[in-house]
């Protein structure tokens, strides 16, 4: 295992037990504290099979010099898997592990981290609301790469993906199918008032789920100019889009449901302010949510009514 690489599993398997109890949040404690033995032994035999027991404590050595803590940064239990990241008290380090529901250690990262103080605090001039009502989960969110995937490119630096989930899961039945997904066909509002200034509705939904379409990445979206920002609402569902360009919209006025188009691989939504129309040639901007909300990876947020 080296810095900023890392474990990846298929699968899972249970190990022995030990003398000394393991807890997933015990993970960052056992790396402080140089319990790489016993950190080892609650290792997946996939993870084993990958690093040694000598591979882990010279990693471990180098990450956690110069660190006096690691702090939780984002829990995420969903679908049948716990994803759990801590933040060092330097700010540039990361740690994210998985585990399996007996507590078994099935994945471990360790990353180097940037950081683009820049413009993490130069939030929109405009004030959003959430485009959906309800209770919805955060599956990626915030500004780092523990947390947000997308923070590690200028053009979706911000952006958010929104799912919807009940007790720990996002679908109920057959998970292929679009239909057993809470958050599919759920309706979609502008965030704040402005003119529909693009809209793509004829891409079909991925399915079975899982089969992506990354030629045609954002899938069907609708893209609304608030003045100089721009909020961009992806993979919507396959015609259900109500708007079309030119269109003035108000807050809370739909425009369409979540869909499963494009590079997606659940129903959900990607949300995100930009500098300019096109997602790909524009700049992402840290978005002021009303209420001084700040979504996480992890936490379940409610629209208000």
């Amino acid at each position: 295992m080296k810095n900023n690489a890392k474990v990846e599993k298929t699968s899972s398997s249970a190990v022995e037990s030990n003398e000394i109890m393991f807890l997933p949040d015990d993970l960052p404690n056992f790396l402080l504290k140089g319990n790489y033995k016993e950190m080892y032994a609650h290792f997946s035999q996939p993870l084993k099979d990958e690093v040694s027991e000598t591979e882990l404590a010279e990693t471990a050595k180098e990450f956690t010099k110069d660190i006096q803590t690691l702090n939780k940064a984002s829990d995420m239990q969903l679908n049948g898997f716990d994803r759990r990241t801590w933040l060092s008290d330097t700010g540039n380090k990361g740690l994210i592990g998985m585990f399996d529901p007996d507590g078994t250690i099935s994945l471990i990262q360790i990353q180097e981290l940037t950081s683009s103080p820049e413009t993490d605090t130069k939030l929109s001039k405009h004030e959003y609301a959430l485009p959906f009502e309800g209770d919805w989960f955060v599956f990626w969110g915030g500004e780092n790469v523990l947390v947000n995937y997308h923070y590690e490119v200028e053009i979706q630096r911000y952006a958010y993906d929104f799912i919807q989930a009940k007790e720990n899961y996002s679908y109920k039945g057959d998970p292929l199918k679009n239909k057993s997904y809470y958050a599919f066909g759920e309706k979609i509002f502008a965030p704040a008032d402005g003119t529909i200034v693009s809209v793509m509705n004829d891409i079909k939904d991925n399915e079975p789920v899982g089969v992506m379409n990354p030629n045609q990445a954002t899938g069907n979206n609708v893209v609304i100019d608030h003045g100089g920002e721009f909020s961009h609402l992806a993979h919507l569902k396959k015609g259900s889009i109500t708007v079309k360009p030119g269109d003035k919209v108000k807050k809370g006025d739909i425009i369409g449901l979540t869909g499963n188009s494009g590079n997606s691989s659940e129903p959900h939504l990607h949300f995100q302010i930009s500098d300019g129309v096109d997602l790909f040639n524009s700049r992402s901007i840290p978005v002021r949510w009303g209420n001084g909300l700040k979504p996480i990876q992890g936490e379940t947020i409610t629209a208000a009514e």
